[in-house]
């Protein structure tokens, strides 16, 4: 399976294409004044305390006040102050916390912050309020399980911090490991200074912008190549190859063409993102209908032509249908609650395949997502982590004419 990456800029966007076979199978697009905050740390001065909520409004500089669970105030405290008994009994409106954001402002709402604070390299999160180490539940091979956490208790890291290993961090050496998490130390400790430096409210990390967090979490060695179309950022992903990345370096090459997504046939696949209703190679179909709180994907057979039974049918369209719902979910970064209402099927044991054609093809899924059983009804519930806004709330704006019901009396 040859998989690239296609990175486009343009004086007011960049956009991000990961195609495999030709398939694209993740797109982003950041403009300047859209970047996301998701991934910075603030030094934030809580604005108010809300007891029946069980949470504060923290002020870190931006319009929107950000929202802060009580609970996890007093862990910042007293993951500062030792011991426990140190930490503030109460909480009040005026003191400084470090926070992080989770969670990007949505419709009325701030952003969701956290005082977890994680610092991600390419092979490892450095947790500054932990002393522990944990290894990603997406590395489900025991053998290597153990490898890496053998790795671990050989390193001698520092003990004030935790760390957690990536995905990524799979059959590396203990050499790279130990440069990433060096990396992150250096720039924590660095980080700590700024913080005692600055006033709240003020920015103190600012995350990668798109082209970097595309490379730290997409760039792998079953990449064959990434192509770029400009120069001046060709350039700057050299050098940030070079510090982090140099064995890949040789894969990233400058683009020369006119247009690098029609060439390859992007921009076509990307207009269809917008629309509700995707088709299936078996010319079956799905509806796609996001609501303020839900998702709907409603599956239909369509011109499904095969003569099979009826059973045997909704089987191999359901199949089909699981996997394209699933790409479709990361492709539109479509979050909350989704509903997929599939064919009926009476064999249950056609149920749990289905189920686990959907399981195994969200596993690539960065965002955390948690999947139900197929109901009585066909029926299948699922969350999926919303950390941003969806591509369409990112590209469009609601009609004027109708206020989003695509009807015009």
């Amino acid at each position: 399976m040859s998989r690239e990456i296609l990175i486009n800029v343009e004086p007011q966007e960049k956009r991000v294409a990961i195609v495999s076979d030709g398939q694209l199978q993740e797109f982003y697009i950041e403009r300047p004044q859209d970047r996301t905050i998701v991934g910075n740390i603030y030094k934030g001065k809580i604005e108010a305390v809300l007891p029946s909520l069980g949470a504060a409004f923290v002020d870190i500089g931006l319009i929107k006040k950000g929202f802060l669970y009580l609970s996890e105030i007093e862990f910042a405290f007293e993951s500062v102050d030792t011991p426990k008994t140190q930490a503030p009994k109460e909480i009040k409106k005026g003191q400084e916390v470090l926070v992080q954001v989770v969670k990007e402002s949505f419709g009325t709402k701030g952003p969701r912050l956290s005082t977890h604070i994680g610092l991600a390299g390419r092979y490892l999160v450095i947790m500054p309020q932990d002393k522990q180490v944990g290894i990603s539940r997406r590395i489900e091979d025991e053998v290597e399980r153990r490898r890496l956490r053998q790795i671990f208790n050989d390193l001698k890291l520092p003990k004030d911090v935790g760390f957690i290993v990536r995905t990524a961090a799979c059959d590396k050496s203990k050499q790279e490991l130990m440069r990433d998490a060096q990396f992150l130390y250096k720039l924590w400790k660095r980080l700590e200074k700024t913080v005692e430096q600055k006033k709240a409210p003020s920015l103190i990390y600012e995350e990668y912008d798109l082209t970097l967090r595309a490379i730290r979490d997409s760039f792998t060695e079953d990449v064959s190549k990434l192509l770029v179309d400009s120069k001046p950022e060709f350039y700057r992903i050299q050098n940030f190859m070079r510090t982090f990345l140099s064995y890949l370096a040789k894969k990233v090459e400058f683009y020369r063409g006119d247009d690098l997504f029609a060439e390859k046939d992007i921009e076509k696949q990307i207009s269809r993102i917008y629309e509700s209703r995707v088709y299936l190679k078996s010319k079956a179909y799905l509806v796609i209908e996001p609501t303020e709180g839900l998702v709907v994907i409603d599956v239909n057979s369509g011109g499904f032509k095969k003569k099979f039974s009826q059973e045997d049918t909704a089987f191999k369209v359901n199949c089909e249908a699981a996997q394209e719902a699933a790409r479709q979910l990361i492709l539109r970064d479509l979050g909350g609650i989704v509903v997929i209402d599939f064919i009926d099927m009476e064999d249950m044991r056609n149920n749990r395949i289905v189920e686990r054609k959907l399981r195994d093809a969200m596993q690539n899924d960065r965002a955390r997502i948690q999947l139900g059983r197929i109901s009585a009804f066909g029926l299948l519930e699922l969350s999926r982590q919303r950390l941003h806004p969806s591509l369409v709330e990112t590209n469009f704006e609601t009609c004027p004419h109708c206020q989003g019901a695509g009807l015009v009396r």
